[in-house]
């Protein structure tokens, strides 16, 4: 990925947040078959001085058979876009020398995978998910709701996948390259079209600025 310098985002923290707080990801695989994209929940563990993805996919799905274990892979996730228009920035309308873009939040988790077709690491993963994102919710769901044999049935049906991260890449562009009041303006703009995270971390970014 292209990371010009004012767009990096070094900060460790920032990244695993925007991970956890945007879990659905794109697994990009190159195995045997060539490359592959599969979109999966994960979740994130940070603990020992290590980061590992946790994650799971249908045994139907081939990704699982077509890598080996330690492959390369990559996991990407995204935290919102939104379209720039030059005619958001006041500065346009006084030299005319700005032009469209496009922002948004990533993160990129490069590491190696590997598959565990065990049914405890696979239903530790389910039940983690699910407790992860039930919890909002005003009755929250159990996997104890449901029968026992009809969640070992499905269990069965799927594959867990550990990514054991070796190097995150984060990138937030939010114009942080224009002046204060281009990019404030701009943010306000990109919340009045429904584009409230990326508009706010645009608005924090020039509340930063001197």
């Amino acid at each position: 990925m292209y990371v010009p310098e004012h767009f990096a985002v070094a900060d460790e923290a920032s990244l695993h947040e925007l991970i956890r707080s945007h879990p659905m990801g794109t697994l990009i695989t190159h195995g045997a078959a060539g490359l592959d994209a599969n979109h999966v929940p994960f979740e994130l563990e940070v603990a020992g001085g290590k980061t590992i993805l946790h994650a799971h996919v249908a045994r139907n799905n081939s990704v699982w058979q077509d890598v080996r274990d330690g492959d390369a892979v990559l996991a990407v996730f995204r935290a919102g876009d939104a379209y720039i228009s030059p005619n958001w920035y006041p500065s346009k309308h006084e030299a005319h020398r700005q032009v469209p873009t496009w922002n948004y939040r990533v993160v990129h988790a490069h590491g190696t995978i590997t598959v565990r077709d065990d049914e405890r690491y696979v239903r530790g993963v389910v039940a983690r998910l699910t407790r992860t994102h039930e919890a909002t919710q005003p009755k929250p769901w159990k996997m104890t709701d449901s029968a026992p044999e009809y969640i070992d049935a499905l269990l069965k049906a799927i594959v867990g996948i550990q990514i054991d991260v070796t190097r995150l890449v984060g990138k937030d562009k939010l114009s942080q390259n224009k002046d204060r009041r281009d990019l404030e303006s701009a943010g306000h703009a990109v919340q009045a079209q429904g584009g409230a995270e990326i508009g706010a971390a645009m608005l924090a970014c020039a509340k930063a600025k001197p």
